[in-house]
C-alpha cells in the first residue's frame, strides 16, 4: 500500500503546528514516512505530551509520607497501613462521549480500570463526574442517556461497584459534554507493578483483545476543538468489551502472581505507539516491534492503522523470557491473545517492521522528551464585579427552585442504574455524601468522592480550585474518614487563548495550595484542554477526585439524623451568595466572587469532626446551596421534616466554606459544644430535625410535597419526566 503523501494539510490534520514539524525533521534529518508521522502526532499532542500544562504541574504538591507512587505511573499508590494500598486514578473521555455517548463513557471506565489493574490493584470502586448542557437544550437528554448507560453497561458486566460521582448542568456544555472517569484498587503495598522496562533482549508481549481499526487517531482527535466535522470524527471512538476486560484483569492478576513480568502498560490512548514508547523511555531502553506479529481483527491493516488504533482490553508487557510457556499458557487458558512482538534493545531506537519493510525508525527518547513544552502566554482572570441588589425570594420558594432542578435533585435516576453493591463490599452508595467501600476481609473501609464548583472558577480560578479540594476533603471527614491523597482531572477549554490558560494556571495555583495546606497531595491524573466547540469554551472544570481512610467500619459517621436531633452548624453563619446555587437556579444570575476559601479553618473544622464523631448523629458539608439545601437532603433521607430558626437568605442559602452541618441528641449537643470551646471552633444550634414540615423561619411546606418534587426533577432532564 503506498503511503501519502505529506502535505501541509496532512501534517496539520495530525495536530502538528509547523514549528512542531520543524523539529520533527531536525531530530530525524529527513522527511517523516506515514507511520513516522503519525507516532510523533500521538506522542506529540496535547492528550499524551501535557505540553501545554507540564510546567504548571509541576508545582502540585505530589509527594507525602503516605504516597507510594505519585504521577508519572498509570495511577497513583498510597499506603493505607497493614501492608496494604489503595492506588486510583480520574482521566477524561469528554470528546469520544460527545461524538458517540455510550461507546465513549463505557471505554473510558474500561480505560480507567485498566490504568489500576496493570499496577497490580484488584478495583474495588469506580465513581464518574459528569457535565452535560442545558437540561432544554436539543442534545442534552440524548447525551445523559446515553453516557449513564455507556457507564453502567461497561461497569455493571465487569463487576465493580460505582459508589460515587456528580452530575451537573450548564449551556455552557452544550457542544462538549465532559465524562471523568475514576476507578480505586487495593494491592499489597510491597507488590506494586510498573511501566519502566529492563533488561536488554527481553521479550515485549501483547496482551488481550485483537488489534481492529476503531480508535485510529482518538489521541489527536482529543486534543482538538470540535466544529461543523464532528461527524466525521466517529471512527475515532473506541468499542469496549467489558466481558473480555474482566478476563483480562483475572488473566494479569495471575500473571503477575506468578512472577513472570518485568513490567506492565495498558494500551490507551494512541494505543502500540504510546505504551511501547512508555515502557521504553522509563527504562532508558530502545523497542523493536515487529507488527507482523500483532494479532488483528481486520484484514490488511497497515502499520499506520496498528500503531495508532486505540482497541481497548489490550496490554503491552516486558517479560521474563524462562516464563514464556507460563505466561502463555494462563493467556490461553482465559481465551486472551498473547503473542510475542518485540523486544527491548539497548539502543535509542523505536523501531517498526511489517511485512518485511521498516515503517518507522526513531529515536525513541525524542518522542517523550523531545516532546514541545510550552509556556503559554496568560492572563489573570479579572476580578469579577460584585453582586447588585438582589431579587426577593421567599425560603421555601428559593428551596424549590434548587430541588426541582437537575443540578441539585435527586439523582437517583443515575446511580440506580449502576451496580453499587457488586463484591459486596460496600457500605454507602451514592446519595448520602461519599461512597465508602470496605478493605475485604478487615475492619477498614475507604471513603470516595469526586468534587469542583465550575460557576466558582469561572468567578475566581485562585479561590475556585482551592474549593475543589476543600469540598472533597470536607465529604471525606463528614462519613468520618481522614484524607489520604487527591487525584485531578483537569477539563480547560483552548490553552492558546491567554484568558483561557489564565484560568488553568490560577486553578492549578489554587489546587495547589489546598493540596499543601490539607496534606492531600495529587498522586495522579489527567488534563483535558480544547473543550470548546466553534469557539465556545465549557466551564473551567477541574474536578478533584479524592480518598481517604476510615481505621475501623465503627468510625463511619452516620448521613442520616433521627427524629428530634438537635441541628448544628459547625462553622460561621452564612452570609456569601455570589455565584451561588440559589441565584443560578431561581434567577438565572451568575454573578459576583467566589466564596473564600479559609484552608486553616477547613483543616481545624475538618479534624474536630472527626475528633468528635462519638458525639455524632449524622453529618453532611454544607456547599451548593447552603444551609437550606444541606438541611432538606439531610432530613428528606430520613423521612424527616426539619425546622430552621432563620428567614435571612444569606444565612439559608449563602456557600460560605469550611462548614458542616450536625445531627446531635441534646446531650450530645451539650458535649459537643463543650468540645468546640475547647478547640476555638464555631458551633451554633441553627434548628431541629422532625415532624412531617419543613420550615424555614416563619416559611413552610410540607415534607411529602418537596420531596415529591425533589425525587422526580432530575428524570424530566433525560427525557423521561
Amino acid at each position: 500500500m503506498t503511503e501519502p503523501a505529506l502535505t501541509d494539510d496532512l501534517i496539520a490534520a495530525h495536530g502538528l503546528s509547523p514549528d512542531e514539524y520543524a523539529s520533527v525533521l531536525q531530530i530525524i534529518g529527513r522527511t517523516p514516512s506515514f507511520t513516522e508521522l503519525g507516532i510523533f502526532s500521538a506522542m506529540w499532542n496535547e492528550h499524551c505530551s501535557y505540553k501545554s500544562s507540564k510546567k504548571w504541574l509541576r508545582t502540585l504538591p505530589t509527594t507525602g509520607a503516605q504516597v507510594i507512587c505519585g504521577p508519572g505511573e498509570n495511577a497513583g499508590v498510597v499506603d493505607i497501613g497493614d501492608g496494604q494500598a489503595v492506588i486510583f486514578k480520574m482521566e477524561s473521555h469528554n470528546h469520544p462521549s460527545y461524538i458517540e455517548p455510550y461507546q465513549g463513557a463505557a471505554t473510558g471506565v474500561g480505560g480507567i480500570l485498566r490504568d489500576v489493574f496493570t499496577m497490580g490493584a484488584r478495583p474495588i470502586a469506580a465513581m464518574n463526574a459528569l457535565s452535560f448542557g442545558a437540561p432544554d437544550h436539543p442534545k442534552t437528554a440524548h447525551l445523559l442517556r446515553g453516557v449513564v448507560e455507556g457507564i453502567g453497561g461497561y461497569g455493571n458486566a465487569f463487576g465493580v461497584p460505582t459508589v460515587g460521582g456528580e452530575v451537573r448542568f450548564h449551556p455552557a456544555y452544550n457542544g462538549n459534554c465532559l465524562v471523568n472517569a475514576f476507578a480505586a484498587g487495593l494491592a499489597d503495598a510491597d507488590a506494586i507493578f510498573y511501566s519502566a522496562a529492563s533488561g536488554v533482549g527481553m521479550p515485549v508481549v501483547y496482551l488481550g483483545a485483537k488489534t481492529g481499526r476503531d480508535g485510529v487517531g482518538g489521541a489527536t482527535m482529543a486534543s482538538a476543538e470540535f466544529d461543523d466535522s464532528i461527524e466525521e470524527k466517529r471512527p475515532t471512538v473506541q468499542v469496549g468489551d467489558p466481558f473480555t476486560e474482566k478476563r483480562l484483569l483475572e488473566a494479569c492478576l495471575e500473571l503477575m502472581a506468578s512472577g513472570a513480568v518485568i513490567s506492565i502498560q495498558d494500551m490507551g490512548a494512541a494505543g502500540l505507539t504510546c505504551s511501547a514508547v512508555e515502557m521504553g523511555d522509563k527504562g532508558g531502553l530502545g523497542i523493536r516491534l515487529d507488527l507482523d506479529r500483532v494479532p488483528c481483527r481486520e484484514a490488511g491493516m497497515t502499520a499506520y492503522e496498528m500503531m495508532l488504533s486505540e482497541s481497548q482490553e489490550r496490554m503491552l508487557m516486558v517479560l521474563k523470557p524462562e516464563r514464556e510457556a507460563e505466561a502463555r499458557a494462563i493467556f490461553e487458558k482465559w481465551d486472551l491473545d498473547f503473542a510475542i512482538v518485540g523486544e527491548t534493545i539497548a539502543e535509542d531506537r523505536f523501531l517498526i517492521l511489517h511485512g518485511n519493510a521498516v515503517k518507522a525508525d526513531l529515536p525513541l527518547s525524542k518522542l517523550s522528551s523531545s516532546a514541545p513544552e510550552y509556556d503559554r502566554p496568560w492572563v489573570e482572570t479579572p476580578a469579577p464585579d460584585p453582586l447588585g441588589d438582589l431579587p426577593d425570594i421567599g425560603g421555601i420558594d428559593g428551596l424549590r427552585a434548587l430541588i426541582g432542578s437537575p443540578n441539585h435533585a435527586h439523582k437517583a435516576w443515575v446511580w440506580e442504574q449502576y451496580d453499587t453493591q457488586v463484591m459486596g463490599d460496600s457500605i454507602r452508595i451514592p446519595g448520602a455524601g461519599a461512597g465508602i467501600v470496605r478493605v475485604h476481609g478487615t475492619d477498614k473501609a475507604l471513603a470516595f468522592t469526586a468534587d469542583v464548583t465550575p460557576r466558582y472558577v469561572r468567578a475566581n480560578p485562585f479561590e475556585g480550585g482551592k474549593q475543589a479540594v476543600a469540598e472533597a476533603y470536607r465529604n471525606l471527614c463528614a462519613v468520618g474518614a481522614k484524607p489520604l491523597a487527591t487525584t485531578d482531572n483537569l477539563n480547560f477549554g483552548n490553552p492558546e487563548k491567554p484568558e483561557i490558560m489564565g484560568q488553568f494556571v490560577g486553578a492549578i495555583k489554587g489546587i495547589g495550595a489546598a493540596c499543601a495546606a490539607l496534606d492531600v497531595p495529587i498522586v495522579s491524573g489527567n488534563v483535558s484542554l480544547y473543550n470548546e466547540t466553534d469557539g465556545q469554551p465549557i466551564l473551567p472544570t477541574p474536578t478533584i477526585g479524592a480518598v481517604g481512610l476510615i481505621d475501623h467500619v465503627d468510625q463511619i459517621i452516620p448521613a442520616r439524623p433521627e427524629d428530634g436531633d438537635l441541628a448544628l452548624l459547625l462553622g460561621p453563619v452564612g452570609a456569601h451568595l455570589g455565584q451561588s446555587a440559589l441565584l443560578a437556579e431561581a434567577f438565572g444570575i451568575e454573578q459576583g466572587d467566589a466564596p473564600a476559601v479559609d484552608l486553616d479553618a477547613e483543616r481545624a473544622h475538618g479534624e474536630f469532626l472527626r475528633d468528635n464523631r462519638v458525639l455524632i448523629k449524622a453529618a453532611t458539608d454544607l456547599s451548593d446551596g447552603g444551609l437550606a439545601l444541606a438541611a432538606f437532603e439531610m432530613a428528606e433521607g430520613a423521612g424527616l421534616g426539619v425546622s430552621l430558626d432563620t428567614d435571612d437568605l444569606g444565612q439559608l442559602f449563602g456557600e460560605d466554606q469550611s462548614r458542616y452541618l450536625i445531627a446531635a441528641s441534646f446531650d450530645q449537643a451539650e458535649a459537643l459544644m463543650v468540645a468546640a470551646g475547647q478547640a476555638g471552633v464555631t458551633l451554633t444550634s441553627v434548628g431541629r430535625f422532625g415532624g412531617d414540615t419543613v420550615r424555614l423561619g416563619a416559611d413552610s411546606a410540607a415534607l411529602s410535597e418537596l420531596s415529591a418534587l425533589y425525587r422526580s426533577a432530575f428524570a424530566r432532564a433525560a427525557g423521561e419526566g
